[in-house]
């Protein structure tokens, strides 16, 4: 996608950096650009002003403070890190070396999350699917922190409210880490939100469904669609008040609607954005801190899990983390 804006003229691309020669090679060549094995010689001799760290999550604080250290500004995968701890640590770096630092929750820049936000108003109910058909990709990771994490972002940046509770189960089924998981967290506001991810489904589903006062809104991730039930509060008090609300009416008091969306590819605007922030110098839309609180959330969901597989004794067979 950098190669695409690239083409464009909305940036520069200067530099590839892989541990492995070939494949750095590879997509320079692709790319139109310079590869690289190393940051540290990536620094030396192409010093670009921003740079995208999509490095196993286990190394995402050893390259971005490498990075923000030697002043480029930094667009890091999610989970932001491995531990809260190393979150804080980036969080520390990107201060003290005054570095524009943005997480990338793709969802975040669905043209259907975006067209959402202008809808919220007090969510009290979610209920969020996310599932993939299996891949060796990302198993360095649970699945809370490889899918679920992308719901857990989205749920937090709609609903103004701590985390009270966290109850959740998961089991690993193909893979030594947990493939699925079901999650239910309740906010301090009263909102609750129920998640499930799988990446061991045989389908691909991602949609997201909430309701707030007077309001069903749908959110569907992959057709970047949204749909929404909203009722009519003049008429049902009208109705109310003249004691006439027969069962044949009620459709009438709720109306379908589908807000606009802009249609375009969300890691396009990820990269628009984060960009748009490196040369105004301004808060990315995905801040560390953000990053931070759906770290923390999807750590305390693998706390919940492991505890719950330690009271069923799911741990003396092998299937606890």
């Amino acid at each position: 996608m950098y190669h695409e804006l690239a083409q464009q003229g909305q940036v520069e691309l200067v530099a590839v950096t892989d541990a492995d020669s070939s494949r750095a090679s590879a997509v320079a060549s692709q790319s139109g650009t310079r590869p690289f094995t190393s940051v540290k010689d990536m620094l030396r001799e192409a010093r670009p002003d921003a740079a995208s760290v999509a490095v196993p999550t286990v190394h995402h604080l050893a390259v971005a403070r490498e990075l923000m250290e030697a002043g480029v500004d930094v667009l890091i995968e999610k989970p932001i890190a491995a531990s809260i701890a190393e979150a804080d640590e980036l969080i520390r770096t990107a201060q003290q070396n005054q570095r524009v630092a943005q997480v990338g929750h793709l969802e975040r820049f669905n043209p259907a999350v975006r067209a959402t936000i202008r809808l919220i108003t007090k969510p009290m109910f979610f209920e969020i699917h996310r599932l993939s058909i299996f891949t060796p990709r990302a198993l360095d990771v649970d699945v809370v922190l490889d899918l679920m994490i992308h719901d857990i972002d989205i749920v937090l940046s709609f609903v103004d409210s701590p985390v009270k509770e966290v109850r959740a189960v998961g089991l690993p089924i193909l893979s030594g880490k947990v493939d699925i998981a079901n999650v239910r967290m309740e906010f301090e506001s009263g909102c609750v939100a129920n998640l499930t991810a799988s990446r061991v489904s045989t389908e691909r589903v991602r949609k997201v469904r909430f309701f707030q006062p007077r309001q069903y809104v749908s959110i569907d991730y992959a057709r970047q669609d949204v749909f929404a039930l909203t009722v009519d509060a003049a008429a049902v008090a009208a109705a109310i008040a003249t004691g006439q609300m027969p069962t044949e009416t009620v459709g009438s008091l709720i109306k379908p609607s589908k807000p606009e969306v802009e249609q375009e590819e969300p890691l396009r605007a990820e990269l628009r954005s984060f960009l748009n922030a490196v040369r105004n110098r301004t808060r990315p839309v995905v801040s560390l801190d953000d990053g931070r609180r759906a770290l923390a959330v999807a750590l305390e969901i693998l706390t919940a899990i492991a505890e719950h597989n330690r009271r069923l004794h799911l741990d003396a067979v092998g299937l606890a983390r």
